[in-house]
């Protein structure tokens, strides 16, 4: 029989890393501008249409509807600007960690979330950016966990070259560990 150097040792609480003491590092500054711009946007695009409705030629409104746009424009562009400023808030919390063995990401505002994982279990990581992304030279950090159909997280607004800087290390990591 042979002897292993096998151990499940306690470990204290006071000992344990901090999950909230990681150096996160912030989003691009434009994913936070392309993001308000796609809100603002969209919210416009809503506007606009309700008042096409309540200015078209083609047919009569009936009367409570024609009193109510009014007050629906308002209230519309009221949460359109709610939410917009709220959104500018979230992305600006938004943000990522790159340690030795870990890739994390934080987001929340109200409901704060931090998903870390270990680069050793990371099966496949992937650079997605949409036309918009393009233009602004952003892009997303979509990472795969061993075991998993979806990916585990995602992390948005990065700068492109970041990306791939971020996609080689791991994939770099990764193999290197599997050698060892």
């Amino acid at each position: 029989m042979s002897t292993s150097s096998f151990s499940n040792e306690t470990i204290e609480n006071s000992s344990l890393p901090k999950a909230r003491e990681q150096q996160f590092l912030p989003l691009s500054p434009a994913y936070v501008k392309v993001n308000l711009l796609c809100r603002l946007l969209i919210w416009l695009v809503i506007l606009v249409a309700l008042v096409v409705v309540y200015w078209q030629p083609w047919f009569e409104l009936p009367s409570p509807m024609q009193a109510a746009i009014p007050s629906l424009l308002i209230a519309i562009a009221s949460l359109g600007l709610l939410l917009s400023v709220y959104g500018v808030i979230g992305d600006k919390i938004k943000g990522y960690a790159l340690r030795e063995h870990d890739l994390s990401y934080k987001s929340g505002v109200i409901f704060k979330s931090i998903i870390s994982q270990p680069i050793l279990r990371i099966q496949h990581v992937e650079l997605k950016h949409g036309p918009i992304d393009r233009h602004f030279g952003l892009a997303s950090l979509e990472v795969f966990s061993a075991g998993g159909a979806m990916h585990t997280f995602a992390i948005p607004g990065l700068p492109e070259e970041k990306a791939r800087e971020l996609r080689q290390y791991i994939l770099e990591h990764g193999d290197i560990a599997a050698n060892e």
